[in-house]
């Protein structure tokens, strides 16, 4: 018996090749998270920010948990925590944040930026939200689940 669950424990620390996709998916989505939360906070700023969402016809004060939620939810990406629901949620705002750019074509580079980046992000986050999290996350490296 103790063979058993000594194999099924070594089984449990190979890494495969999705936990290394995804682990590159969730450190390339949670930095992306981070430096688009921390313009709405540093650069445009929460009221200019707002301003922006009011402009497209959202109320001004979505700025604050939009930015909260980009800052948290990339933080959870790379850290490995509730990755599933994390990257759903965040999915589902990418998703939210393609709307606006509808009108102004595919390309990200046309006036008024397409919505080309903004719905292969929320793609990428939905299938990072199937894929899970994987073996390499901090609690899991620090041998915690």
């Amino acid at each position: 018996m103790q063979t058993t669950y000594n194999a099924a424990a070594s089984a449990d620390t190979n890494i495969a090749g999705h936990d290394i996709a995804a682990l590159l998916l969730r450190l390339a989505l949670g930095t992306m998270f981070i430096a688009h939360g921390l313009t709405k906070l540093l650069v445009w700023t929460l009221a200019g920010t707002g301003a922006f969402f009011a402009s497209i016809g959202l109320p001004a004060w979505v700025a604050w948990p939009i930015t909260g939620l980009e800052l948290v939810g990339g933080a959870l990406l790379i850290l490995g925590v509730r990755v599933r629901w994390v990257a759903l949620i965040l999915a589902v705002e990418l998703a939210g944040a393609s709307m606006p750019h509808l009108a102004n074509g595919w390309m990200f580079t046309a006036s008024g930026g397409g919505w080309e980046y903004p719905a292969f992000l929320a793609v990428t986050a939905l299938a990072l939200s199937f894929l899970d999290g994987g073996k390499l996350t901090v609690f899991r490296l620090v041998g915690q689940r």
